[in-house]
């Protein structure tokens, strides 16, 4: 049996953050999230199962992977084929479009993507909330990669769901990239640390859900003024639970601080944006398409901001053809 499949799914990145599991057998969250899906954060992602194939294989970027990451890859495909009755392994080729392990949230594109050409290539036709479902499995972040625009997972869900269309409240969202290659600390590790040793956490499990809430009413308001508030304290009050963890985890790098900076005095000035960061050292601002290219061209003058990227909202995963 040979098939052959083909999907691009983007990434996304959490206005509303999760941090932590409450299942991490299953992968399911232990708060729930909210995103926003950045067109220009693309990932490509080629499945074909062969049976003259004795195990899988992953690609990324061009170079061969294996351990943990061929693992995940097998586990996401094994579900698939478990569902479609194929026993083939599979080559996969997966390709980002930007940096990859280093916070950028590739693994949401990358399970997303994978989810979608996998499910092609098994022959399955399956609804947009079971594929969610299966990426989930190998990223509870990709869930929200199969949907464009603002994309809602909540606390133990299965699947995402769309909360609203991009362009029904067109934001832009820049990517301050401050550090080169991979981050020390995966995040589902640092989960699990941060769960485990960190006199905070509890208190994230607490303050997280109402802030998502918060984050969810301004979204479909379309108020600008109480999202980004609500943005910044979500992905500090997450900071702050792996801060007080033994030992701290500490993402940032020089350059994230003097971001965040910039963009409070940015605010000050009369500009209006909010920055966010997930589990690594680059910032993402939320940000008026009327001020996105001047605060783009200040941030890219900063001392340890090596690119910024300008994204607007991007559309949900999609297939191909190989």
């Amino acid at each position: 049996m040979m098939g052959v499949g083909k999907a691009v799914a983007h990434s996304n990145i959490a206005l509303a953050k999760y941090w932590g599991k409450a299942d991490a057998v299953r992968n399911l969250t232990a708060v729930p999230s909210l995103s926003l899906t950045l067109a220009a954060l693309r990932t490509v992602t080629t499945v074909r199962f062969d049976d003259s194939l004795g195990a899988d294989e992953l690609s990324l970027g061009g170079a061969i992977v294996s351990g943990r990451p061929l693992s995940r890859v097998s586990k996401l495909l094994d579900n698939v084929r478990a569902q479609a009755g194929v026993t083939a392994r599979a080559r996969v080729e997966s390709v980002n479009d930007f940096p990859t392990a280093a916070g950028l949230a590739s693994s949401a594109s990358g399970f997303a993507a994978l989810a979608m050409a996998a499910t092609r290539a098994a022959g399955l036709e399956l609804p947009l909330t079971q594929v969610s479902a299966l990426a989930r499995a190998g990223s509870a972040s990709a869930a929200r990669s199969l949907y464009g625009g603002y994309v809602s997972l909540g606390a133990r869900a299965e699947s995402a769901e769309r909360v609203a269309a991009g362009a029904d409240f067109p934001l832009e969202m820049l990517v301050a990239v401050t550090v080169s290659g991979e981050k020390e600390t995966a995040s589902t590790d640092g989960m699990g640390h941060t769960q485990g040793t960190s006199p905070y956490y509890a208190a994230w499990l607490l303050a997280a859900p109402a802030i998502y809430q918060q984050v969810y009413a301004a979204v479909l308001a379309r108020d600008f003024d109480a999202l980004g508030p609500a943005v910044e304290q979500s992905a500090l009050a997450m900071h702050a639970s792996m801060l007080a963890a033994r030992p701290a985890l500490i993402y940032f790098a020089p350059g994230t601080l003097r971001v965040m900076e910039r963009v409070r005095a940015f605010r000050k000035s009369g500009g209006r944006a909010y920055f966010t960061m997930d589990a690594g050292p680059h910032v993402k601002v939320l940000v008026e398409p009327s001020a996105a290219a001047e605060l783009e061209l200040e941030l890219g003058k900063l001392e340890g901001v090596t690119q910024v990227l300008r994204s607007t909202a991007g559309p949900d995963a999609y297939w191909v053809e190989p």
